[in-house]
This record gives C-alpha cells, sequence and structure tokens, in this order.
C-alpha cells in the first residue's frame, strides 16, 4: 500500500510543478493582495452569512438583502483579479479532470487485469 501512496505523493507533486498549477497560485496570491477585491469578498461572505441566517430560521430573506447579495456579486465578477482567479482555477480544474479520467482508466485496464498485486 505504501507504494500507491508514494506514486499519489509523487502526482502531487508533478501537479504543483504545473503551469496550470502555477498560474493559480499566482492568482490566488494576487487575489489575496487585492484591497478592493478582500473587501468584496468579505461583503459578499457578510451577505452570504445573512441570507443563510434567514433560511436556516424558516424565513425568506429580504428582498433588500437578496438585491445587495446580487449586485455585490456582480461587481465581484466585473473585477479583472477575480477573473484572472476563475481562469486560473478553470484551466487547472481542466488539468486535474484529465488526470482523474486517466486514473479512471488505469483502475478500469487494472481490474480487467489477472495479475494482483500485494497491498
Amino acid at each position: 500500500m505504501a507504494g500507491i501512496h508514494d506514486m499519489a505523493r509523487d502526482l502531487g507533486g508533478a501537479l504543483a510543478r504545473t503551469d496550470e498549477y502555477q498560474a493559480l497560485k499566482r492568482a490566488m496570491a494576487s487575489a489575496d493582495e487585492d484591497r478592493d477585491l478582500v473587501e468584496i469578498r468579505n461583503r459578499i461572505q457578510s451577505l452570504e452569512e445573512q441570507l443563510e441566517a434567514s433560511l436556516r430560521v424558516g424565513k425568506e430573506p429580504e428582498d433588500a438583502l437578496k438585491q445587495a447579495y446580487g449586485e455585490t456579486a456582480e461587481e465581484l465578477q466585473a473585477m479583472p483579479g477575480f477573473q484572472r482567479l476563475v481562469a486560473a482555477q478553470t484551466n487547472f480544474e481542466k488539468v486535474m479532470y484529465k488526470v482523474n479520467e486517466t486514473v479512471a482508466k488505469g483502475i478500469e485496464e487494472g481490474a480487467q487485469s489477472r495479475i494482483i498485486i500485494a497491498s
């Protein structure tokens, strides 16, 4: 079993060295350093907490709260730093999707193999 964990660790290291992951790290760091972006993210988080609190007690959130959330979400989505972050996340997710497909194919092929590897 240790061999599988070693291979998983190696895969994680290889993924961390991809251009897509490095771009994601840079986009996250940049987003964390952008004061306007951080302020809007904090504002939207506060609004989400208020919406959730209303829903938890079985109340429909007030229209003003829903409108504020929608406007803040639009403002966030229009920010270049947020757009870069979303693009970087999307690109890395594509890499992960391909990796997961490859692993699934390997599992499928391994399940058909008559060779049994001791764990």
